[in-house]
């Protein structure tokens, strides 16, 4: 009987001090994906005190009328530490990724170059980064967060001369370094 009073005793404290011993999650997701009609998710776990573990998976699984693609699905796990506390302020993370994508015929815009505007690729990249980023509460379950990071991808490819036709043109890899991560996230904690 004693020992079950232990315990009882126990649990309640557990109860008392939820910071503690509580894991919390916070569900989220990017806004500026979902600018790009991108479905994602993420999922942050707190491992300790100062530490998480960030999920997000993205897909885009749409071909528009005008021959535009952008299909191409995603996952880039990322740990963070938190100078504060998790979930609030300032953290750095470390990530990796990994996508498959379809990607060509994009708009006329300035910053995309022709051969994307002219051309379809498709293949996958992997690679890691590291990024910065803050988080904001905007009320007791909610907040927002931005992020940027920057890193390495190694990116294989099969390049084809349209949208809809052609037969391959050619096959490669390229390293790139540069943005890897960008997001403005909209975030419910659940605790």
């Amino acid at each position: 009987m004693k020992k079950l009073r232990l315990i009882f005793i126990f649990l309640l404290a557990c109860c008392a001090i939820p910071e503690v011993h509580a894991q919390k999650v916070a569900v989220k997701t990017n806004l500026l994906y979902d600018a790009t009609t991108t479905f994602n998710l993420g999922v942050e776990f707190s491992l300790a005190r100062k530490w998480t573990l960030d999920v997000p998976v993205n897909l885009n699984p749409w071909k528009f009328n005008d021959g535009t693609r952008l299909r191409h699905w995603g996952i880039q796990p990322e740990v963070r530490y938190w100078f504060c506390e998790r979930f609030r302020r300032t953290f750095i993370g470390l990530h990796a990724h990994y996508a498959d994508f379809n990607v060509g015929n994009l708009p006329d815009w300035s910053f995309i170059s022709e051969n994307m505007k002219q051309n379809r690729y498709e293949g996958h990249l992997y690679g890691a980064g590291i990024s910065v980023g803050h988080a904001w509460i905007l009320k007791r379950r909610w907040g927002i967060e931005a992020t940027l990071g920057l890193g390495y991808a190694r990116i294989v490819y099969d390049k084809y001369p349209c949208a809809e036709c052609g037969s391959r043109l050619k096959s490669g890899n390229r390293n790139y370094f540069g943005p890897t991560k960008v997001g403005i996230s909209l975030i419910y904690l659940i605790k």
